[in-house]
């Protein structure tokens, strides 16, 4: 009975927290509603850190582990953020009235774009070959028109490239822009786009699906000569907490070659050579180590994603294979110096990366 009593008492507080989480997000809403008021920007933190600050000295006055006090602040200020963004992003229903087409909008990124386009009030359609013909669905991207205000290609790269040179000569009046890893194999279809006077540009998410809060994600603009349609496409953003990145076409793979390429390949390798291993999943498991753990879960996370865009990340990317031969030197260098015995040189390997990923700091 006394352990019975006692998970009634928890229980009793359990719903008395997510009441008070219940309170929290009520005045949140309140402080959201005066911010955009009052012209004040969704984030502020300097405030984030005064109330992370004060949770870690409430705890231990109380007893309580500070670093569990500040984890559950940080979910609660990032629940309030979302909320507060969202709010924002429909107050100022930047799509009111307005027309949006989302081809390959049944795709994974298509569908965020479908979604943060009906939430702005736009009125959207989809064409995707994976939907049926019904209300604002075209399973073929040519029948849905293009007298739309905003045209986003969301389609695989090599279908996406098509598209933008058949877009060209349709000639559509509104904002066409591709949200493309790689840009290398569209820039003949953005060219004729600009050549045809569309107004075109290129945008690339550095985040994926799954992404509910904007602030501390990055969006790159890539301009494709015409700056009245990147800057119609920033204002798309301003209500949220994106930071927005300007680079240029011709940066764009190179660069990606190394922030996508290199990190896709390295954990491909390394859940390849797992796998390989012979050694069982669960053996390693219970051998697990932070590093491991930590290599493990992004590793899953790539596994898991579309193989096919993977593929083509790395093999349209006229720079891919510069990092591909930077990570087998790489390897093939760590080896020679672990079978030669060479700690020096291994010492100096992990100085010289530390002494680079500092730079990051």
């Amino acid at each position: 009975m006394k352990l019975k009593n006692l998970r009634s008492e928890l229980s009793s507080v359990d719903r008395k927290i997510v009441e008070l989480i219940a309170e929290r997000q009520k005045i949140v809403s309140e402080i959201g509603r005066h911010k955009r008021t009052g012209g004040t920007a969704t984030r502020d933190y300097a405030r984030e850190k005064e109330v992370l600050d004060m949770s870690r000295e409430q705890a231990i006055e109380l007893g309580v582990d500070p670093d569990l006090a500040e984890s559950l602040m940080r979910q609660l200020i990032r629940t309030s953020l979302e909320s507060q963004e969202r709010d924002r992003v429909i107050a100022e229903a930047k799509g009111d009235g307005r027309r949006a087409l989302v081809i390959g909008g049944a795709g994974k990124m298509g569908g965020w774009f479908v979604d943060f386009f009906a939430s702005q009030g736009f009125d959207t359609v989809v064409a995707d070959a994976g939907v049926e013909d019904g209300p604002q669905r075209f399973r073929n991207w040519t029948d849905a028109g293009v007298d739309y205000d905003v045209i986003v290609v969301a389609a695989p790269l090599a279908v996406s490239g098509r598209i933008l040179a058949q877009l060209a000569v349709l000639n559509p009046r509104g904002l066409v822009f591709d949200i493309g890893s790689l840009k290398s194999p569209l820039i003949d279809g953005l060219g004729e786009l600009r050549d045809a006077g569309c107004k075109v540009t290129s945008l690339h998410p550095m985040f994926g699906p799954d992404t509910r809060l904007l602030s501390g994600r990055h969006l790159i603009f890539c301009d494709a000569g015409n700056a009245e349609a990147t800057a119609a496409a920033k204002e798309l953003f301003g209500a949220t907490m994106v930071e927005q990145l300007d680079m240029s076409l011709d940066d764009h793979d190179r660069l990606i070659a190394y922030v996508l390429g290199l990190s896709h390949a390295l954990n491909i390798a390394f859940f390849t050579a797992l796998a390989e291993s012979g050694e069982a999943a669960p053996k390693l498991a219970r051998m697990s180590s932070t590093t491991f753990d930590s290599q493990l879960l992004v590793s899953g996370a790539v596994a898991r994603d579309n193989p096919h865009l993977y593929f083509e990340i790395q093999h349209l990317n006229k720079f891919g294979l510069g990092p591909l031969d930077a990570l087998t030197s790489a390897a093939t260098r760590l080896r020679e110096l672990v079978a030669s015995g060479d700690e020096e040189g291994f010492v100096e390997m992990m100085q010289r990366g530390r002494d680079y990923l500092a730079l990051r700091s």
